[in-house]
């Protein structure tokens, strides 16, 4: 059978009008069309979008796909809240647009007529070809939806130039297929004759490992877990996931037991961990045509693999691996080989950035699918008894639940040619922490002031429930600050080991102001205010101060860390951005936990 080798492909783009009437004003959305069957002369051939529900992979949309301008990463002005295949064999989503400045713009220029085009970016997976020059596309992914002030063309895609931005993919005759390479490629070879054996061999590999990995995860969940062991015996014989496990074991979960759930691994050694390079797999996607940076970073890409996900993921065991200096002997000198010691936990230096952290938030570390926390709403009542025929009347405890869902958090470094040939310990750990510090701001921030729109979860600030004090003046009060302690003490919640929150303007101004006339002692003294802990962060806005159990803010962290490289970007300056993706949500356990002090 006779193969041959198509130009390279980016990723390819088709574009849609976008009508008034399809647009909803008040709650800042937009229902569209963004693709259909319809054929398009592409490099390759005429290439058929297949609408079928099995040839379409549209996790990246409903999971909060981004709502970009012009395919720019860096510009994201709404989110994707729905999206379906309809009958008609048409895709269509519903977009609703933020609130900022920007996003507020775009919008308007929307509603205008200004903006009336909509882009899809999609990738290609596996294709057939129905007659010469002729395919029907019948694996694809859109990746995200742009508004773009001119439609793309769509025989050639965005770009347009380098063929360092393309991808390789091989097309075939008939009844064969046509794959894009997955992983980044040097240029291939000649392939093969296809052998359908081997395929289905590996086929079924690939199922008895899915399926040994089930009943893994669930009997190691079963043996940490507090009496799960039965539950997940269970769920082994009825041939149920891990993320339905999970779900039924946390409706099931008393107050008292552990929240925290096992985290993903995808099995690799301590050796393998303390191997592991983020530079290596930096280099390697900035350059796929580079055979040695290739062949250098083909574990880290094994493992991305392993890890799963659409991009290139570093696995969730190498973000928690906390390494062993002493390993090889104490005094051997081996501690210091810098090619097996590869800096800290990427995740322990993301703590290390979180003022959070150090306030004494809750993880929930390698979660899969939806989370549903329960948490009590209300008490029983007590009744006393007139005499002892009396009964007692019956009453229950409200209970409620708590989610998690999902959301990706984006940081976006910058790194010269020169940093990037770079092969030492330190530049390993300055990139681990670089990355690791500019995400622990945001996620500061969110868990702090999260709106719960636009793809961001909800902070403190913005939950419901939460006690409030108004602050008289930009500085606080000794007698305000005490207001803070009385209100979550009057819900109740004054549990766990509470802390006051602030910025460092106002602790500046807490440590010179006296709590009154003639004691001489200042409102902030040491790293305390009214003998519990005090920590200030540059992400507190104004004059606010938070006060409560910081334990009952939960962060979820899902999956492992993905990483985009763009070399074009920057290129006149030689500069590689780099852009780490992490998926997390907060949820407050208990809102009565928390008080915000603000000025009116």
């Amino acid at each position: 059978m006779e193969l041959h080798q198509n130009p390279k492909l980016p990723i390819l783009y088709r574009t849609a009008q976008v009508t008034t009437e399809q647009i909803d004003r008040e709650n800042r959305t937009v229902s569209l069309s963004f693709s259909s069957e319809t054929p398009v002369d592409r490099a390759f051939g005429e290439e058929i979008l297949d609408h079928g529900l099995d040839s379409v992979r549209l996790g990246r949309l409903t999971s909060s796909g981004p709502v970009l301008v012009d395919h720019n990463p860096s510009d994201v002005v709404g989110v994707v809240e729905s999206v379906e295949i309809s009958g008609d064999r048409v895709g269509r989503a519903t977009v609703r647009f933020g609130k900022s400045a920007r996003a507020d713009e775009v919008f308007r220029d929307v509603v205008d007529g200004i903006r009336s085009n909509v882009s899809v970016g999609y990738q290609i997976f596996k294709a057939h070809e129905e007659s010469s020059r002729r395919f029907r596309v019948v694996d694809w992914e859109p990746y995200e939806l742009s508004i773009v002030s001119v439609p793309a063309d769509v025989s050639v895609g965005v770009g347009r130039a380098n063929d360092s931005e393309l991808h390789p993919i091989t097309l075939t005759r008939s009844e064969t297929l046509m794959t894009q390479e997955q992983t980044p490629a040097v240029q291939p070879e000649p392939a093969p004759t296809v052998d359908v054996q081997a395929i289905e061999e590996r086929a079924a590999n690939q199922a008895r490992k899915a399926e040994t990995h089930r009943i893994r995860e669930l009997n190691a969940m079963g043996a940490k877990l507090p009496g799960a062991q039965e539950m997940a015996q269970r769920f082994i014989e009825d041939g149920k996931s891990v993320d339905e496990f999970r779900a039924a074991y946390l409706n099931e979960m008393p107050e008292t037991r552990a929240i925290e759930v096992p985290d993903p691994s995808i099995g690799l050694s301590n050796g393998e961990r303390q191997n592991y390079s983020f530079m290596r797999a930096i280099r390697a996607l900035a350059d796929p045509n580079d055979r040695k940076a290739q062949q250098a970073a083909a574990f880290e890409f094994e493992c991305s693999e392993a890890a799963g996900g659409a991009g290139f993921r570093i696995p969730h065991d190498v973000l928690t691996h906390k390494r062993d200096l002493t390993e090889g002997g104490s005094g051997t000198g081996a501690e210091f080989i810098g090619e097996d010691l590869r800096g800290d936990s990427f995740i322990d230096m993301l703590r290390n950035n979180l003022a959070l952290d150090r306030a004494g938030i809750s993880y929930m570390m390698g979660l899969e699918g939806d989370v549903a926390i329960p948490k009590q709403t209300g008490a029983a009542t007590a009744y006393w008894l007139a005499n002892d025929t009396t009964a007692i009347t019956d009453s229950t405890q409200g209970t409620g639940q708590v989610t998690m869902t999902p959301k990706n958090v984006g940081a976006l470094s910058e790194y010269s040619r020169q940093f990037m040939l770079q092969s030492t310990v330190d530049a390993e750990a300055f990139v681990r922490n670089d990355l690791a510090r500019v995400i622990g701001l945001e996620i500061d921030r969110v868990g702090l002031y999260g709106t719960g729109s636009s793809g961001q979860p909800t902070g403190i600030a913005n939950t419901s429930g939460i006690g409030s004090v108004t602050l008289a003046a930009a500085a606080a009060t000794w007698a305000e600050i005490v207001s803070l302690e009385s209100t979550v003490a009057t819900a109740n919640a004054l549990g766990g080991s509470p802390a006051y929150l602030t910025s460092f303007s106002q602790r500046g101004t807490a440590k010179t102001t006296t709590k009154d006339s003639g004691s001489g002692q200042f409102i902030w003294t040491g790293n305390e205010v009214n003998g519990y802990r005090a920590i200030a962060s540059t992400q507190v806005a104004g004059n606010d101060w938070f006060y409560g159990d910081f334990s009952s803010l939960m962060m979820g962290m899902w999956g492992g860390l993905d990483i985009l490289v763009d070399v074009y970007s920057q290129s006149a300056a030689r500069i590689t951005r780099v852009v780490a993706i992490q998926t997390l949500d907060f949820a407050v356990r208990h809102p009565g936990s928390f008080v915000l002090a603000d000025t009116a």
